[in-house]
């Protein structure tokens, strides 16, 4: 059972909560971050044909796998998802088919995910968010973007808008990282601590450091503004996190600080609990995530 519960809090740390996920991250790449247990495409180019299904494209030198689906509508936006860590395109999969009746949506494996290419060496925020660029220019072109990203992709989302604001124009956080995760877990778990809950504080904070598949350093920062672009954020209601003995209410304590955190993101934003759902809303209770993502691309349209 402890073995159990410190599993799920490590996922849910690294995805989600005070990292990047939990109850979730089942995935086969999950696994390794646990220390408890197509076609070929060139770059972008101005008469590239819509991407159809799913396919590799070329992004800064790195092939990035790509996964586009439903019609473009001249001026409407399109839906990029963005997945957790230790998932991928095939776990945004049915979130994507069901949003694809609507909408034009897209995803993508991130550099050290799924079956993109792995990164030369460590990532910032700096470098995943100039793939992420090669990827709008590719599936976007000069089409709105409405950018929906599930924990650590909805920081990236959260960290990339601001900088970026004549392209996305809105945005959906689905139980995403804290920007704060480092100070909270630091906080929540003191040095002090033993055991258990001391392995779980070095874990976690060696996997914000880079220790994880994509490499990417996860350093804690400010909610920078988006302007007054719609913005939804949500957040789970099931607290998966409180599992964890003695720190558990902490941390959940510290995830929920987290979420309020995210609406200074814009003038436009606001916070909706999935009350039935632990992190992964779009799979616990999809039909919240689907409505929140179709709002927004109404309101950015």
């Amino acid at each position: 059972m402890l073995r159990t519960i410190k599993r799920s809090v490590v996922v849910a740390l690294c995805c989600t909560a005070i990292g990047a996920g939990l109850a979730g991250c089942e995935s086969d790449a999950m696994d390794d971050w646990d220390p408890l247990a197509g076609t070929e495409q060139t770059e972008k180019k101005a008469d590239a044909a819509p991407i159809n299904g799913t396919q590799k494209i070329k992004v800064e030198g790195k092939q990035v796998n790509v996964s586009c689906s439903g019609d473009a509508a001249e001026g409407e936006p399109v839906i990029v998802l963005l997945h957790g860590a230790g998932d991928g395109v095939e776990k945004l999969a049915a979130l994507q088919k069901t949003l694809s009746g609507k909408n034009r949506v897209c995803s993508y494996d991130r550099l050290g995910s799924g079956a993109s290419d792995q990164p030369d060496g460590p990532q910032t925020f700096a470098s995943s968010g100039k793939v992420l660029t090669g990827v709008l220019d590719r599936v976007a072109g000069e089409s709105p973007v409405v950018l929906a990203g599930h924990s650590l992709g909805g920081l990236i989302a959260a960290r990339y808008a601001p900088e970026h604001k004549d392209r996305i124009k809105g945005l959906v956080l689905m139980d995403a990282t804290p920007s704060t995760m480092t100070a909270d877990i630091k906080k929540a778990i003191p040095e002090s601590a033993k055991g258990p809950a001391a392995e779980l504080r070095a874990q976690n904070l060696a996997i914000f450091a880079g220790q994880n598949p994509e490499k990417l350093a996860v350093p804690d920062g400010k909610v920078e503004s988006a302007g007054d672009i719609p913005v939804v954020v949500l957040t789970h209601g099931k607290p998966y996190l409180a599992a964890l003995p003695t720190y558990g209410p902490l941390l959940e304590k510290a995830w929920s600080a987290g979420q309020r955190d995210w609406l200074a993101l814009s003038t436009s934003s606001k916070l909706t609990t999935a009350e039935k759902s632990e992190h992964y809303i779009y799979v616990d209770q999809p039909e919240i995530a689907v409505k929140a993502i179709e709002s927004v691309a109404a309101l950015a349209g």
